[in-house]
């Protein structure tokens, strides 16, 4: 087995993958006030129309996903190429994928809104000078520099899993 340390730029250590299998055999759930509790996945289209999976700090406002990127990674690349995308998360009792397009959010007010969400939820972002991206002290490894870009995702269907009694699986068309 290869390993590709991704995280060697910002001095991170490679990641144990026995450790990972270990946890993934157990069905280890992460904690419910972890980091992780509520990691959104956001599946975008390389050049080949392989799937490209990435965890994001999605926001949720105005009924829908947005996330931010910086303009040298992957799934910037593939969302300006190709809008189409994908985002899941889990949610107590249900895990959910919204399937939709993504559009470049380059107005003022909505990135300041944007930001402010993210900031009310933890991550001190804002607006840069030009108001068409945001900035903030510290991002994940690998988003580049800021200025980040902010997208929103225009939903057209979502699948949702109920893991409770009466149990349910149901698709919604927008």
């Amino acid at each position: 087995m290869e390993t590709i340390n991704l995280g060697i730029g910002d001095d991170l250590p490679p990641v144990d993958w026995s450790t990972i299998v270990e946890r993934i055999a157990d069905g280890s759930p992460p904690a419910p006030d972890a980091h992780n509790a509520r990691t959104t996945w956001l599946t975008t289209l390389n050049d080949d129309g392989s799937p490209h999976v990435t965890a994001v700090g999605a926001l949720w406002l105005d009924g829908t996903f947005w996330f931010q990127t910086g303009a040298g990674t992957k799934k910037h690349h593939n969302v300006e190429r190709d809008q189409r995308c994908s985002i899941a998360v889990s949610v107590r009792d249900a895990d959910v994928v919204v399937d939709g397009h993504a559009s470049r959010v380059t107005d003022p007010a909505d990135v300041a809104r944007a930001a402010k969400g993210w900031a009310d939820g933890g991550w001190p972002a804002e607006p840069d000078t030009s108001g068409t991206g945001i900035t903030a002290p510290f991002n994940a490894p690998a988003q580049g520099p800021p200025p980040w870009h902010v997208y929103r995702i225009e939903p057209r269907s979502a699948t949702v899993v109920l893991g409770v009694e009466p149990g349910g699986l149901t698709r919604f068309k927008f």
